[in-house]
């Protein structure tokens, strides 16, 4: 069994690869669900390690249908990819009803060739799994990463089930989230090709700041932040 790690950071990378994966899934930040690396992470870590390295394309946290800028980042992002030698994308459209964005990730796919392409978990806000599933069979998606529409792939392991029969070795089902240690054996078992977890250990660093950096605000996936034009002027009215 192929085991792939999601890294998100230099020094992930590093241990999956001295570790023994088979592959890494690179990106940032995994607080909110992973976003594309930076060209520097990705740059130092494609120069360190020896096993493939597939790379998140994911211009921002929240949800996965993206405006007409957002879509030529994520364009750009694959042809970075290509040049630095990646060997697979990481990423996926959706319409604003939760199905699959058709053409918007054909052309990711197409884009991405000869890198094999991964449509990423926004497989599980999906409603139809199965009628996704045959759509990405047809637009060339070598594999799709899915919990089972779970919190997690054990509590979700009925669905994958069922959909590694329905995918018939056209396309790859690769279990991911809150896979560990304990319940690895158990798709191995049912004879999963490919697991995916981040094998995570948190360790708290000493730190006297009493100030947290972190917004919990913005930490839900139902929003998108951005910097608003009208309250820009308002501030520069009220300093001018």
């Amino acid at each position: 069994m192929l085991l792939e790690i999601c890294a998100s950071s230099y020094q992930s990378a590093i241990n999956a690869q001295h570790s023994g994966a088979h592959r890494i899934e690179l990106c940032s930040e995994l607080a909110v669900g992973g976003i594309t690396p930076s060209y520097g992470l990705l740059k130092n870590v494609l120069a360190a390690v020896t096993i493939p390295v597939s790379v998140l394309i994911r211009p921002r946290s929240g949800n996965f249908t993206y405006s007409e800028a957002e879509f030529t980042i994520m364009k750009t992002d694959i042809q970075m990819c290509k040049e630095l030698g990646c060997n697979g994308i990481v990423s996926g459209v959706l319409n604003p009803d939760n199905t699959i964005d058709i053409v918007r990730t054909q052309e990711l796919i197409k884009l991405a060739k000869p890198l094999e392409f991964t449509f990423h978990r926004a497989f599980d806000w999906i409603e139809n799994s199965f009628e996704a599933l045959e759509q990405l069979i047809t637009i060339g998606a070598a594999r799709v990463l899915t919990s089972g529409k779970k919190q997690t792939a054990l509590e979700g392991m009925k669905l994958l089930k069922v959909l590694k029969e329905r995918a018939k070795n056209k396309i790859i089902i690769l279990p991911g989230g809150g896979i560990i240690k304990e319940n690895a054996h158990l798709f191995k078992n049912m004879e999963f090709k490919e697991i995916h977890c981040s094998a995570s250990l948190i360790r708290y660093q000493k730190a006297d700041e009493k100030l947290s950096m972190n917004n919990q605000k913005l930490f839900d996936d139902r929003i998108i932040v951005h910097s608003d034009g009208d309250t820009i002027k308002a501030i520069l009215d009220s300093i001018s």
